[in-house]
């Protein structure tokens, strides 16, 4: 990339970063156009949809989270272990209004530009998943599709339920343990 291009690259994401932030995975691509002071067709140069823009934004935070789960491969808890990795992919999820919702889209639709953020991390869910069952802490029949969707699930409703804080630990927990008394 030209250095005036690979500048327009990072504003583009810069800006990006900032908008899904605060307006959500849906937030109108002319702002952040306009914000990193290139017009539409710049921004579509570079990302040629939404989703391809998306990808780049949390490609930072994929790296985050795949490296958590090689730290975690180690673990001696590795149910703890999965359960500690949800938990971040929950946070990664809220982290942008809309991010989750994009992500449950991306789970079905294997020609989307996020399901390159999706396999990574089913991947790496995966690894811990398996050690998992191996020790005999999970059942066999629990899969990292399942897992994936559910923590989705979490980071919606916690991210129509902002004031509450616990609700994303408390909506783990309960699907961990389940309902039976």
């Amino acid at each position: 990339m030209r250095a005036d291009a690979r500048r327009n690259h990072e504003r583009l994401l810069t800006e990006a970063r900032t908008a899904f932030a605060a307006q959500g995975s849906g937030a109108p691509l002319e702002e952040i156009a306009r914000r990193a002071g290139v017009g539409i067709g710049t921004l579509y140069r570079h990302f040629p949809t939404r989703a391809e823009l998306l990808n780049a934004v949390f490609q930072e935070a994929l790296g985050e989270l795949l490296a958590l789960s090689e730290e975690l491969s180690g673990s001696d808890a590795p149910c703890r272990a999965l359960v500690e990795w949800l938990r971040a992919l929950i946070a990664h999820a809220g982290e942008y209004r809309g991010l989750a919702h994009a992500l449950m889209s991306a789970s079905y639709d294997r020609s989307s530009a996020l399901s390159r953020c999706s396999d990574p991390l089913r991947a790496a869910g995966e690894r811990l998943l398996a050690r998992a069952r191996e020790a005999g802490q999970v059942r066999a029949d629990v899969s990292m599709d399942d897992l994936m969707q559910l923590t989705n699930a979490i980071a919606l409703a916690v991210e129509q339920c902002p004031e509450d804080p616990e609700l994303a630990d408390r909506l783990l927990a309960l699907t961990l343990r389940g309902i039976e008394g």
